[in-house]
């Protein structure tokens, strides 16, 4: 079975901005959603939160991963680890792209195995991000995994001043 885990962002939450709307998309086609809920994404080290988001989940080759911002951030690290067939990092970033602490952030990654672990990645970011997960961090990363990147002028995709109910491009993306 399909099976799709939406990871939040930095302090949100699985009932916020489109994550309810996605899932609920995914399910209507038969995919199995998970929207975790990780209080930790972006506020403890990455290396202490891997552990817990490996072991509460299955990962094969029939996983569709998405992430916003520190969810996406997270997946990079995540992906060094499984194999999935689709990942989409939305609002993603591989660098500090401001001048925040940025604890889900590994110093280095293992490009060519994450390179291996995904056959689909995308990478979605705006010109316009007011936090610097802009386009240029989603070149970085595709200058490094290959796969598609989107730029679009969407700001971050969703945030507490910004409603995004609906992001029909990720339902249309995902297979």
């Amino acid at each position: 079975m399909r099976k799709a885990i939406i990871f939040h962002g930095t302090g949100g939450n699985p009932g916020v901005v489109w994550y309810p709307w996605l899932a609920g998309r995914l399910a209507e086609r038969g995919y199995e959603v998970e929207v975790p809920h990780y209080p930790g994404i972006n506020v403890e080290p990455v290396g202490e939160l891997l552990p817990r988001v490996l072991s509460a989940h299955s990962f094969d080759e029939q996983t569709v991963l998405v992430g916003h911002s520190g969810g996406a951030a997270l997946l990079l690290a995540l992906l060094e680890h499984v194999k999935v067939d689709q990942a989409i990092l939305v609002a993603g970033y591989c660098t500090r792209p401001n001048s925040s602490d940025e604890p889900v952030l590994r110093a280095s990654y293992d490009w060519d195995t994450i390179r291996a672990n995904v056959r689909d990645p995308y990478f979605i970011n705006s010109r316009h991000d007011p936090y610097g997960c802009d386009e240029h961090q989603g070149r970085a990363m595709f200058d490094r995994l290959g796969g598609t990147q989107i730029v679009r002028d969407d700001g971050h995709f969703g945030d507490y001043n910004q409603p995004y109910d609906e992001f029909p491009l990720l339902d249309r993306l995902i297979g």
